[in-house]
Order: structure tokens, then sequence, then C-alpha cells
């Protein structure tokens, strides 16, 4: 057995397993083989799994970070129980490392499995479903002209945005394309009178059995174009009951329940989320951004799930900047990898949500260290 880098038949012979695998077809396999690293293991000149990784920088603290996106994967189902997937994944992983991804992160149904190979959910992903009549009686469009389509602008404002949040992907230009294609999504752009956007909207109006309208982006620049955007989306009241927002789509701000006149109008249904890991501890926190007014020199030590590990680390945070180097001081804080990933993240909101995830370390000592990753909320604007 041998774990190969794809050519184009190979590609697609793993192509048609996947479509056995899953039990539909996948789009994203081929759509998505030409910008991708395309991995699949070979048995007697036999594709029997496979899997794809894209290199795509993810922003944490402001910066954009090498980092490595997996998707599409899967193992043929007569080869399952093998522990194949692992091997396949660690391969995938290597294959991206040597090409400077120091992040990687993935979606997954199996977010048990996930965890056993060292990720972690660093925030709580849900979708919504909202009455679009209450949208409409809850929300002012103010003055804000709506354009459909999106220009070049708005395409800057989104990525401006992104970087106030730790976790959005900042893409190549094929890769915007891409999601829109894929969901079939219309956008529209929201601006003041005379000014740049301020808000843009992606939805799909569909009907299958019923129909729906799903919101895939909601960028909003402030709380004003927020309100026009969900009073825009709420005019689709007369075609549809209720507007649903994808797992990536609402940032988590308050701008939508707090100015629901009923709330029991709006309701969430938990996903699984977006799964993080760090692969390389030292570059992840030299090149994350840090803020400016946080000073801290805390020994730690990040030890495998359930055992002992030397990995003992300075890490010192001041002026903006942050170095994590080998150490032989005695460690003060323990984080495994997995909760070194979400505090990376800014997921552990306070010193008690992570305590009670597991964190060792005194009070004193992770009060700094919180500080230092909460200037921004965890949130993952894309799917794939």
């Amino acid at each position: 057995m041998t774990i190969v880098e794809a050519d184009e038949e190979q590609w697609q012979e793993y192509d048609a397993l996947a479509r056995r695998a899953y039990g539909h077809p996948v789009e994203d396999i081929l759509r998505l083989g030409a910008h991708a690293d395309r991995r699949v293991v070979m048995r007697s000149g036999k594709v029997i799994a496979g899997g794809m990784g894209m290199l795509i920088p993810q922003v944490f603290g402001g910066r954009a970070i090498p980092g490595a996106c997996l998707g599409s994967g899967c193992v043929a189902p007569e080869e399952r129980g093998g522990r194949l997937a692992g091997r396949l994944l660690t391969e995938r992983i290597r294959a991206l490392r040597e090409r400077g991804a120091v992040l990687a992160t993935l979606w997954t149904n199996s977010n048990g499995y996930a965890r056993k190979a060292g990720w972690e959910a660093p925030a709580q992903v849900f979708t919504w479903s909202v009455a679009a009549d209450e949208l409409r009686r809850s929300f002012r469009r103010h003055d804000f002209d709506i354009s459909h389509g999106l220009g070049a602008e708005a395409e800057r404002l989104r990525r401006d945005l992104a970087h106030q949040w730790n976790g959005p992907l900042i893409g190549p230009e094929w890769w915007t394309s891409w999601q829109r294609e894929k969901y079939g999504s219309t956008s529209y752009q929201f601006s003041r009178r005379g000014e740049a956007p301020a808000g843009s909207v992606s939805l799909s109006a569909r009907n299958r059995e019923r129909a729906e309208v799903v919101v895939q982006e909601f960028w909003a620049s402030d709380d004003d174009v927020a309100s026009a955007m969900l009073e825009f989306l709420g005019s689709y009241s007369s075609s549809v009951p209720a507007i649903e927002f994808e797992r990536t789509s609402l940032p988590p701000y308050p701008v939508l329940l707090h100015n629901l006149h009923h709330s029991e109008s709006a309701s969430a249904r938990a996903k699984p989320g977006w799964m993080f890991r760090i692969l390389d501890f030292e570059a992840a926190v030299r090149l994350r951004g840090w803020p400016n007014d946080v000073e801290a020199t805390v020994p730690i030590r990040i030890a495998a799930d359930g055992g002992d590990s030397r990995e003992h680390y300075a890490l010192r945070i001041a002026d903006g900047k942050a170095e994590l180097s080998p150490t032989r001081l005695e460690s003060r804080v323990t984080f495994t990898p997995r909760q070194f990933a979400v505090w990376y993240a800014g997921g552990y909101r306070t010193v008690a949500t992570a305590r009670l995830s597991g964190v060792r370390g005194a009070p004193e000592e992770l009060a700094p260290l919180i500080r230092a990753t909460t200037d921004r909320e965890p949130w993952m604007s894309d799917h794939f």
C-alpha cells in the first residue's frame, strides 16, 4: 500500500470512489482538484482512499497566517476499520507543511475522530432560522442603496472585515467565485449614498419541497448596515416563511437577537464546528498578531493528551509580538495541543472557561494569556 500525489487518472478514479462512499456526487473533488494537493492511497494499482488540501491563509490576531484547508477525504467502505484514514491524514498534513502551512482547518461530522487525531473546535457553531415577517418588522433599512452583484470595493470590504475576527480564510480570487458557484448564490451590496459599500449579503433562493431563502454570507461594517441587510432579507416574507442562516454566515455578534421584537421567532440548531489544529507551534505564535497592551512571560508546557511531554516553552508577549521558545524553566501553565489551539483562536473567553476545559494553571498565570487572544472572537466564514 502506498500514498501518492494523484495524477489525473488516479483523481478521476478517486472521484468515482467518493461517489460510492458518500452515496452522492462530491462536485468539489473535480472542481477544486487543480487548486489542491491531491493524495490517494493505492493498493495493487487501485485507489482505495484519498483527500485533498488547499493552501489558504487564515486570519488570527489581525494577520493572515499560512494555513491549509483539508476536505473531500474518504476511505472505500470495504477498507474501513484499519486506521487507514489516520495514516492518510498524516501524509496529507506532511505534504502541506512542506509547502509552508503552520495551521490546518477542516469541517467534519466525525468530531470525535478528529479530536483523537489532534483537532479541536474553537467555537460553537449554529444555523439560524428566523421568521421573515419578524425580520421585516424588527429592522429598518435606513438610507442605504442596494445593488445587485459585488464590485471590487465590496470584495475589499469583506477582506478588511475578516481581519476583525479569528479564523476567517483569505482565499484567492477563485475561492470566492467557487463558494458562490457552489451554492448558486446571488449577492447584494449595501452603500450609504455616495459612499463605498458598507455591507454585503449572499443568499440562495430555492424552491424544492418548499420555497426557502438561505444566507451564506453576511458582512456588515456596523449595526446600521446590519439592520438594513436584515430588513432586506425580511422583504422575502411574501414568498418564504423563514430565512435560514447557514452555519458560516452570521458572525457571533448580538445584532440579530437583541433587536427582534419576539425572540421566539428565531431558532438555533447546533452543527458540527470547524476543527482547528496548529502544525507548528513556534511559527504560529511568531506570525500571529497580538494586542499591544498585553505583556506576559509565562513558562508553559504543551503535553499530549493523557501523557507526559518534554515540550516546555517560554511564551513571551510584548509590543504586539510574541515568541514561543524552548526552556528549562518549570512550567506554570499546561495545555494539550487541542487546548492550545482553542486558546490561540480566542475560544477561551475567560479564565473560568479555560480551567473548566482542562487547561492547568493558576488564575493569575492564565489571566494575561486569556487577555492576549480575546481581543477578537473566533468565527469561520466559509464552509469547504
